[in-house]
């Protein structure tokens, strides 16, 4: 007694993976000993049955029409046996798709992510690769001014100090981050060379508008670049240099929480009389939820130096989206060619809805990068499930289930065909034009660098008060940079767009914020990694295939994954015009040589290392 179904496996699922709005679908089961299936839909909180039909070779079958609007679609299978009795089949127990579950109770669906058929995300995205900056740490060019820095901060009298990490400083309870190294939009500038020389087509800045902190994820005006960073005209300069190389800009907008110490809440006082916590007739007061005025109040994650604002108040939404100068469309005519959402799961829908229609009206090749943690075509969030990913909020998101999926296959969490798995996961959940698009990363100013990571060597985020800085030995070192080198030659063969976070290519080690965010070692670098780096990168925008080519993954036992990119029939994944080619990339975890048979050869993996297959015209294997 069976009941078989494979999502992935177009026997049994056609089309696979996402599909746009009122596509026809057709399902089928294999069934052993069963004298009736059904299809059990669930859309838009209403279910539906529906009776299979016998089909050939012990097949059931359906075909239907997927619904005319963008949503989630799920399904699974009833069935009765020739006893009376009744199975379902369902997801696997992970949840991840391709071959069901047979279970005696209801299982849960298989996903179905139905989208706008005229869902498009902007083609630099995909042909691109980014490198994200915190402005403060990257370069620092001409004199530092302490008069630009907020109240009671200072900085470093050295370029290569340790961050300074102090626990709950803050007269609120906050942790103090009021250390500055000098780093700023004309040292950024003076190193756009550089970063074109890596292959580099879009920067992501961490915020850059003035605030209290280094981080300055706790905005004091929107409107204004902090002045440790530069002024206006100098953004605007950056930009302008940035595109003659082929660059565009990404900014970070914070639009869930303002800081205490803002021109619109000014707890502190810093900006003058007026603001929400003086004021209870200040024009910003609406923006923000007092339970009672003026000190009890929502704030982010209960920090007081983060008052949340209600992102469907009016004004608020005229200030940062629909005003003919908000703060959306101010910076992007500045320059800037899109905005990355800080905590997007933490903000309505709708709010994210209208920017993007904003922002494609100010720059119709603009992009809307979210971060969102998990697989952001089912985020559940205050309840609600949400996707991303239907053609009405975001063009990406910052991938850490792919960031996690390789760690965890590098450091042995998981074997090959697991790390497979859940890679294969998010391309069915995903849109091509989204999965082609996702921020691809390794590291972030969020979590510890990936070397460290990588070399395995202990718990890199303790609570911060367990958190210092450290010196990698050489061992630790090298075997962390080996896998660094793999796992970024991995992500640079997958689809989407890599994301470098800055240093990581020079060699930068440490644990979680702040030891995550140290300055970028000039004439310290690590100068072979860097030029690893710039190959492998280099490498990738030389090869259209690497970009747009059709993706087939293998777990080539359980150490080695192999990624297989393909243009076939002068077409690639998007049906635009391209020259045939194939590229094939085998990444072998393992400390030791692994060999895989591969295109009728045995091929040599060298430890933590990824190589490509390269046959000549012998048939000998070259590097």
């Amino acid at each position: 007694m069976n009941i078989f179904h494979d999502s992935r496996d177009l026997v049994y699922r056609m089309p696979r993976g996402a599909t746009p709005c009122g596509h026809a679908m057709r399902l089928r089961v294999r069934t052993e000993d069963m004298r009736r299936v059904t299809l059990r839909l669930w859309w838009k909180n209403a279910e539906q049955l529906l009776p299979m039909k016998p089909a050939h070779s012990g097949l059931y079958e359906i075909e239907f029409d997927l619904p005319e609007e963008p949503g989630l679609l799920w399904y699974f299978f009833i069935a009765e046996d020739n006893e009376g009795r009744t199975w379902y089949l369902g997801n696997a127990a992970d949840g991840l798709g391709g071959a069901g579950m047979m279970t005696d109770s209801e299982p849960a669906g298989f996903q179905v992510t139905v989208y706008d058929p005229a869902y498009r995300t902007p083609e630099w995205m995909r042909n691109g690769i980014m490198l994200q900056i915190m402005v403060d740490r990257y370069c620092c060019e001409g004199k530092k001014d302490v008069n630009n820095l907020p109240l009671a901060s200072y900085y470093h009298i050295r370029w290569d100090d340790d961050p300074t990490l102090v626990i709950n400083d803050d007269k609120y309870g906050d942790n103090c981050n009021n250390d500055y190294f000098g780093g700023n939009l004309k040292g950024v500038q003076k190193k756009l060379d550089y970063i074109a020389g890596l292959g580099v087509t879009v920067l992501y800045f961490n915020p850059i508008f003035k605030a209290r902190s280094n981080h300055k994820y706790n905005t004091g005006d929107y409107m204004t670049i902090d002045p440790s960073f530069g002024t206006e005209a100098d953004f605007v300069e950056l930009c302008a240099e940035a595109k003659k190389r082929g660059i565009r800009v990404i900014l970070d907008g914070v639009f869930s929480h303002t800081g205490s110490d803002s021109l619109y809440f000014n707890r502190d006082g810093s900006y003058g009389p007026g603001g929400a916590y003086y004021d209870p007739n200040s024009p910003y007061r609406e923006w923000y939820r007092f339970r009672q005025w003026p000190d009890d109040y929502e704030c982010w994650w209960n920090f007081k130096t983060l008052p949340n604002v209600d992102e469907e108040t009016e004004s608020y939404q005229n200030f940062i989206i629909d005003d003919d100068d908000s703060v959306c469309a101010h910076w992007l005519r500045a320059g800037a060619s899109g905005w990355r959402l800080d905590v997007a799961d933490e903000l309505p829908m709708a709010f994210i809805r209208k920017l993007r229609k904003r922002l494609r009206r100010e720059k119709p090749d603009g992009a809307l990068i979210g971060e969102v943690w998990e697989d952001p075509t089912n985020k559940i969030a205050y309840g609600e499930m949400r996707c991303y990913s239907l053609g009405d909020t975001l063009d990406s998101c910052m991938n850490y289930p792919l960031r996690d999926a390789i760690l965890d296959f590098m450091r042995f969490h998981c074997d090959a065909a697991a790390f497979v798995r859940r890679l294969e996961s998010l391309r069915e959940n995903m849109p091509a034009p989204f999965f082609y698009s996702e921020m691809n990363l390794l590291g972030s100013h969020d979590t510890p660098r990936a070397i460290s990571e990588l070399a395995d060597i202990g718990d890199m985020a303790p609570d911060r008060v367990y958190r210092h800085p450290f010196m990698m030995n050489p061992d630790d070192y090298a075997r962390g940079r080996r896998r660094m080198i793999a796992a970024w030659q991995l992500i640079c063969a997958l689809p989407g767009m890599p994301c470098l976070y800055y240093g990581d290519e020079a060699g930068l080690t440490g644990m979680a914020d702040p030891y995550n965010r140290a300055t970028y070692p000039w004439g310290h670098e690590d100068a072979d990694l860097v030029e690893t780096y710039r190959s492998i990168m280099t490498d990738r925008m030389a090869s259209p295939v690497l970009r747009t080519g059709t993706l087939h993954l293998t777990a080539l036992g359980a150490d080695v994954v192999l990624v297989e990119r393909r243009i076939i029939g002068g077409k690639d994944a998007f049906g635009a015009p391209a020259r045939d080619a194939m590229r094939a990339l085998a990444v072998n975890r393992c400390g030791e040589l692994r060999r895989i048979e591969y295109g009728g050869r045995v091929w040599e993996i060298p430890p933590e290392s990824a190589e490509w297959l390269k046959p000549d015209a012998t048939g000998k294997k070259t590097r």
